[in-house]
């Protein structure tokens, strides 16, 4: 069985310690589809499938193959407990977890451990990487939890290797998003309570324009919605949450 490396500790200016706090008191339940992190499983399959058809486009891969990131290395910034860096760890890519939560990363280093895949996770802020660079960098969900967007956003794009590929997902700041986020969600208990401020949602616009600044090149956007039949869907209404991906100009 392959173990996960040795703990490496990050440096970090866009951490939000009551954030890390907040989520890291959900680490021990992370891995439960029916815990506190219920919404992330049920985004999952959506969100891999979306990063699956970037990943093709991106590197003109063959769209049968189970392993489409082999020989890439991958980063995914707030990884909680791992529930996306597994997948793309099987799906070939030499994976790096950052989070900021110790608590989180003990727990995607037992998982992981348990499932046999070799992970590199790591405690800190993607502005302690330096110069490491990635083929695939992920912020998903995350944009919003951080104490300086345009920093983050910075630093994700330092992380990007010459023919990478972004992709950040995050809730819009619409009224939508403000009632099934937070007066749905968070007061029926299917997310947390205080796990979301609305006011630090971003717009598209917002994002668009932050990645856009860093010189990077936004490629697609695409909208992440529910719906009563199916669940969670990709979708080109971007008023719940959406994704935005981008390489570099």
């Amino acid at each position: 069985m392959t173990m996960a490396s040795a703990p490496v500790t990050t440096s970090g200016t866009t951490i939000d310690p009551a954030e890390a706090a907040h989520f890291g008191r959900m680490a021990a339940d992370w891995w439960d589809p029916n815990g506190s992190s219920a919404m992330l499983h049920r985004l999952n399959p959506v969100r891999l499938g979306y990063l699956r058809e970037r990943i093709d486009t991106q590197w003109r891969g063959d769209e049968t193959s189970f392993t489409p990131l082999s020989g890439k290395r991958a980063l995914d910034v707030g990884c909680g407990a791992g529930l996306l860096c597994e997948p793309l760890a099987r799906m070939g890519a030499s994976v790096t977890g950052l989070d900021a939560a110790p608590e989180n990363i003990a727990a995607a280093r037992a998982h992981c451990a348990r499932s046999g895949l070799g992970i590199d996770y790591r405690i800190g802020s993607v502005e302690g990487l330096h110069a490491e660079t990635f083929d695939l960098v992920t912020a998903l969900e995350v944009i919003e939890h951080v104490s300086d967007p345009a920093a983050f956003v910075r630093g994700l794009a330092e992380a990007m290797a010459a023919d990478g590929l972004l992709v950040i997902s995050t809730p819009n700041r619409t009224g939508l998003s403000r009632l099934a986020m937070i007066g749905i969600g968070e007061t029926l208990g299917g997310i947390p309570r205080g796990t979301h401020d609305w006011d630090k949602f971003l717009t598209q616009d917002e994002l668009i324009a932050l990645v856009e600044a860093t010189g990077l090149k936004v490629i697609d956007t695409r909208g992440l919605s529910f719906s009563a039949a199916k669940g969670f869907v990709l979708s080109d209404d971007l008023k719940l949450d959406y994704f935005v991906t981008a390489v570099r100009g």
